[in-house]
């Protein structure tokens, strides 16, 4: 019969490099370009836990196992991220998307948005009236005409260049977001509001990036 000892398994890790290691992995530019700033927050927590635990274990028998553990459980926690900000975080992503089907005119979805409004349909006129929006700022090339841009990203890309309507534009994303993905009711107000916010990006002049 032969016995084991875990104090005779050869495991030898060194802390910095494995401190560093785990640090390197969670800031991946992948989960960055998700949820910035947060995920950095997250990768130096585990990075400074990961760092005490294998401090707490130096010294206690039984060691290397736990630290074996350790190691397994973190190597999980990266792929659950990797596939939270993969698939699934693109997927979430394109499902939010401003345009959906055959991209029309600006004209087009002011014409939409103002029938939706007379005939009461609030929800229908906030969508078509934000969809003018950033229609009407592609067809000005202040914003490239890439698929796939959520409310968010064109009223982001669009107030850096109109930062004088940056809050308002964020705050159409939102009516837009809460009305075709929240499932809430739109209301007039909502609807006049994106209305005189469109009348005003039409007249404002952008003005250059970092001048």
């Amino acid at each position: 019969m032969v016995t084991f000892l875990l104090t005779d398994v050869p495991v030898d890790i060194d802390r910095d490099p494995a401190h560093l290691r785990a640090i390197q992995e969670l800031s991946d530019p992948s989960y960055a370009a998700a949820r910035p700033g947060v995920l950095q927050q997250l990768a130096h927590w585990l990075g400074e836990l990961f760092s005490e635990l294998l401090n707490s274990l130096s010294g206690v028998p039984g060691g290397p196992l736990g630290l074996l553990l350790i190691i397994g459980l973190l190597i999980v926690l990266i792929v659950v991220v990797r596939l939270r900000v993969g698939k699934v975080g693109r997927a979430a992503r394109a499902a939010r998307q401003v345009f959906t089907g055959r991209r029309r005119s600006a004209g087009e979805y002011r014409k939409a948005a103002e029938q939706a409004a007379a005939q009461g349909q609030f929800a229908d006129a906030v969508r078509e009236r934000f969809r003018a929006i950033v229609r009407g700022l592609e067809e000005r090339a202040l914003l490239d005409s890439r698929t796939g841009r959520t409310a968010d990203e064109a009223a982001a890309e669009a107030g850096a260049l109109l930062p004088a309507l940056a809050a308002d534009l964020a705050a159409g994303a939102r009516q837009f977001d809460d009305v075709h993905y929240g499932g809430r009711p739109g209301t007039e107000a909502a609807y006049r509001a994106l209305t005189e916010l469109d009348d005003r990006v039409r007249r404002e002049r952008p003005v250059l990036v970092g001048a």
